[in-house]
């Protein structure tokens, strides 16, 4: 009867729920799903990290190469963010070039970068005008059930968190570096930015939307959040507007999910340490 019912009228029976403060999963409107996390996994990246927040689970590769530094800014690094939602994570998407979706993605996180400045591009600079690093991030959807963002800044976070450079020289006699695998070191990370996405069904707020309450809420919002609790990003692609009252509880919200990633991810980096 359900499932009937959910397949004839999908956002009758998704307000059903939330008439109740509840959702179709059993959860809360403010509970996000449960969140797990697995450091370096991929053996053959400079750092790794695989995501799962419910069902969406997403995993991010980071690989280093060297290069000459931006003409512009010779005394810097690059950071290059990629994302990719292939088919085999949903069915809606169809195999050939990024997604609409995918692009959009690519971009909020090469955003967030930017405006977080979660790592000091000058660190990654070897050599001014002569030599620098190139952090190529690429995430990867592997299944898709809602909440693809904060996902992706999670895997991000983490595996930046998890990467080690080898020690690069430039032989001041032949002018070519001279890289020591023997020897690596952490990235500095400056700022450790988390999302907290939240959707809207005319005046309630639910968070970590599933797809399908993705699909029928009347806007979508993503807030970013660093650890002084200060807004890197406000992502609302259109839809419901929300009062200054509606904002404020999010960000609160927003401010005590980033307290509950940074304690997992710390506590997944510590056990490694073991």
């Amino acid at each position: 009867m359900a499932e009937g019912f959910k397949t004839a009228d999908p956002l009758e029976y998704h307000k059903s729920f939330l008439k109740e403060n509840c959702r179709p999963d059993g959860r809360e409107l403010d509970e996000f799903r449960t969140t797990t996390l697995n450091i370096g996994p991929i053996s053959t990246a400079e750092g790794s990290a695989l995501v799962k927040i419910g069902n969406t689970t997403v995993m991010c590769g980071i690989k280093a190469e060297l290069a000459l530094p931006p003409s512009d800014t010779p005394d810097k690094g690059y950071i290059v963010p990629n994302v990719d939602i292939p088919p085999l994570c949903m069915s809606k998407v169809r195999s050939g070039p990024p997604e609409e979706q995918a692009q959009a993605a690519s971009q909020f996180i090469a955003d967030i970068i930017e405006s977080s400045e979660i790592i000091w591009k000058e660190d990654l600079c070897i050599e001014k005008e002569k030599l620098c690093w190139v952090l190529y991030c690429d995430i990867m959807c592997l299944d898709y059930d809602g909440n693809l963002l904060d996902s992706c800044i999670v895997a991000l976070l983490a595996a930046l968190k998890n990467t080690l450079l080898p020690k690069v020289t430039i032989n001041k006699e032949t002018d070519l570096p001279e890289v020591d695998l023997l020897e690596k070191c952490p990235i500095n990370i400056n700022r450790q930015p988390v999302g907290s996405s939240f959707a809207v069904f005319d005046n309630t707020i639910i968070v970590d939307p599933t797809a399908d309450e993705e699909s029928l809420a009347t806007a979508v919002m993503t807030l970013v959040i660093d650890e002084e609790g200060r807004l890197c990003t406000a992502h609302k692609p259109g839809g419901t507007t929300l009062s200054g009252e509606k904002l404020q509880d999010c960000m609160g919200r927003a401010v005590t999910r980033h307290r509950e990633i940074s304690k997992l991810v710390d506590k997944i980096l510590q056990s490694m340490k073991k």
